[in-house]
């Protein structure tokens, strides 16, 4: 019986330690790589003649996260199936990561039962969706066209969407927000607008509310995260 392939990026090390130490006692199972951000694991799949069948990836990870690397990895290694293995349990993560072409989607507070037959699964069927996903997908989140699209997108904000929405943090006024900038209010409003159609928010508000629940702002400074 071949055993299934399995590569970790995760960059919290200890959790991928433990994740680790936990599939290295199923028999059918084998580790072929550990990472901590995707731009490690792509450059271990372009070179490698061994290729993971199931990749388990971390979405918030440094130099490349796992919804752009989850779309390179459906692209162009369609046989490695990516599981997502995330603290992040809403509507839009789970949406946007089955639309880049995950696999399946595992949250981390997730029982190690759960971890072990959500690989099985994947390995036999290539694919796995849970209540909560199926849920997500019958609510028509995806196929309505919504965008559903979360912070990690590499395009999700441009630089001076980003730049706008920490200053509507910082409760500026659209002039007050165009002199700092050296913008037209006109142009601020279309940046403003920009942000709030992609957050599918409904006003300036819950612009602020998205920006502190999804860490793109430090609550304590209100600068931009890293």
């Amino acid at each position: 019986m071949d055993k299934i392939k399995i590569a970790l990026v995760d960059d919290e090390e200890l959790f991928r330690k433990g994740i680790l130490f936990l599939l290295q006692r199923e028999e059918n199972i084998e580790i072929v790589f550990e990472a901590s951000n995707g731009q490690d694991l792509l450059e271990f799949m372009i070179n490698s003649t061994l290729l993971p069948d199931i990749i388990m990836m971390d979405l918030k990870m440094p130099l490349l996260n796992g919804v752009e690397a989850t779309k390179i990895i459906n692209r162009d290694f369609p046989n490695s199936k990516v599981i997502a293995l995330t603290s992040y349990n809403t509507k839009s993560f789970i949406a946007n990561m089955i639309e880049v072409g995950a696999s399946s989607y595992l949250i981390k507070s997730a029982s190690p039962k759960e971890m072990i037959d959500t690989i099985n699964e994947v390995a036999k069927k290539g694919f796995y969706y849970n209540e909560n996903v199926l849920q997500v997908i019958q609510d028509d989140v995806l196929i309505k066209g919504k965008n559903a699209r979360s912070i990690f997108d590499e395009d999700f904000l441009t630089n001076r969407e980003k730049e706008v929405l920490l200053c509507i943090c910082n409760q500026l006024s659209t002039v007050e927000i165009a002199e700092k900038l050296f913008l037209s209010a006109r142009t601020v409003e279309g940046h403003r607008n920009n942000v709030i159609a992609k957050t599918q928010v409904k006003n300036v508000a819950g612009l602020v509310v998205f920006a502190i629940q999804n860490k793109i702002i430090q609550l304590n400074t209100l600068s931009l995260e890293d």
